[in-house]
């Protein structure tokens, strides 16, 4: 994945509204831990209709599939210093969120981010039960086949055949 990363940050190096940047999170552990990366590669995008802490990049990691997303998906967006770029339905959502007070709408962004943070909760919750069950399963089968292995068990199974078993 590297190449194609390198590759598009080369397409982007002039940009004024694209930065194609890396960060090494075995040496800046504090800046990725701010972001929310926890494994690598993690790709994370920062627009104007991005989380603080940026979007996770999901899609493919070959360098056609990061270059269509970011030339479709990076750069300038709809919003209220771009209306030219929204669509219809875009710019009625802004108008009804523009209608309402800041307070408002942070209480609106909040609640999201509070439900989001409860089912990040909620998954980390049932993975460790998961995790507990998986465990149990395990030990429970191995204890089953330490107790089915027995001497007398190894000894039935050296016997070869004889003629009798042959007829």
């Amino acid at each position: 994945m590297k190449p194609d990363w390198d590759r598009l940050g080369d397409d982007f190096a002039g940009s004024k509204t694209v930065v194609i940047a890396d960060v090494d999170c075995t040496v800046h552990q504090d800046l990725c831990g701010k972001y929310g990366v926890r494994g690598y590669p993690t790709i994370k995008y920062f627009t104007s209709s991005t989380a603080a802490d940026g979007d996770a990049y999901e899609g493919g990691r070959d360098y056609a599939s990061l270059k269509k997303f970011a030339d479709e998906s990076l750069g300038p967006s709809c919003s209220n210093d771009n209306l030219d770029l929204c669509d219809d339905d875009q710019k009625a959502i802004l108008d009804k969120y523009n209608a309402m007070s800041a307070d408002e709408r942070k209480a609106i962004v909040d609640k999201a981010n509070q439900d989001i943070a409860d089912a990040e909760e909620t998954f980390k919750e049932e993975v460790k039960k998961l995790q507990a069950s998986y465990e149990k399963l395990m030990a429970d089968k191995d204890a089953g086949i330490k107790a089915l292995q027995t001497s007398e068990l190894r000894l039935l199974k050296s016997i070869k055949g004889d003629s009798k078993d042959e007829l």
